[in-house]
């Protein structure tokens, strides 16, 4: 199974972003790519980096495009994860949605609110989990790499594979933060040994990766930092070698002992 992730500048332009956005699930399409990711708040723009606050978002031009993408899958019968901003009543959510062929829309809401996510949204309320083309996928969104603990939840899920949404960037080359998170997406991947497929935007310079994750850590793929590209990778099933069976033993033993 084909899985891909894209990174790209996303901007304060919707319209733009959406173009971007169909351009390259055709081209995944065309790769024989059956699950493709893009970044956090990719659709809209995340505030206040590409738009002041959620106020400058067209919430019915968003759920237009939503279903646009939904036709999209539906034609190309590619499964993809669109990370948007979306309004429900009164609520505004930073939300990954997650489009399959012939199936409804999901999402999951991200719960790990700072700074300017707490001044802009809602917590979300819901596991994160998808069946996505027979496999079972894990999604968080960002700040909450930071934290084992919704990793942890993924663990006792059993997912085949955990997927990260990012808008991490800076005005200046820190690599320093690019490689620290780097590290927390390879130890997320150890601890619960399970793969990590990450994707971020890139301006205006990039401070998490966009890249492909072995279950014990090791680096499959990585885009190249602050440049838009497609990432390609195979992704298969396999079996637990001698330290992964240890880790999973001694997980299982852990989560036993903290749930008495």
């Amino acid at each position: 199974m084909k899985i891909a992730a894209y990174q790209f500048a996303v901007s304060g332009d919707i319209q733009q972003n959406y173009s971007t956005i169909k351009k390259a699930i055709y081209e995944a399409s065309h790769q024989g790519v059956s699950l493709l990711v893009f970044p956090e708040c990719c659709l809209t723009g995340y505030p206040p980096l590409s738009i002041p606050s959620t106020n400058s978002v067209d919430f019915k031009l968003v759920d237009s495009l939503l279903g646009e993408l939904q036709t999209i899958s539906d034609e190309t019968e590619i499964s993809f994860v669109v990370g948007t901003i979306c309004r429900e009543g009164n609520s505004i959510y930073n939300r990954a949605v997650v489009f399959r062929p012939g199936m409804p829309m999901a999402s999951y809401d991200k719960r790990a609110l700072w700074g300017w996510d707490e001044k802009n949204f809602v917590k979300g309320n819901n596991h994160g989990v998808f069946n996505i083309n027979g496999i079972t996928v894990g999604i968080r969104i960002c700040f909450e790499v930071r934290f084992p603990e919704y990793f942890r939840e993924l663990y006792r899920e059993n997912t085949d594979l955990n997927v990260i949404l990012f808008y991490d960037v800076s005005d200046n080359n820190n690599s320093e933060r690019y490689n620290l998170l780097k590290a927390h997406l390879q130890t997320r991947a150890v601890e619960n040994v399970c793969p990590i497929l990450s994707v971020n935007a890139i301006a205006p310079f990039q401070t998490a990766p966009t890249m492909f994750i072995g279950k014990s850590g090791q680096v499959i793929a990585e885009c190249n930092r602050n440049h838009e590209n497609l990432l390609i990778c195979d992704f298969v099933k396999t079996e637990l070698d001698f330290g992964e069976k240890g880790r999973r033993t001694l997980s299982d033993e852990l989560l036993r002992i903290c749930m008495k």
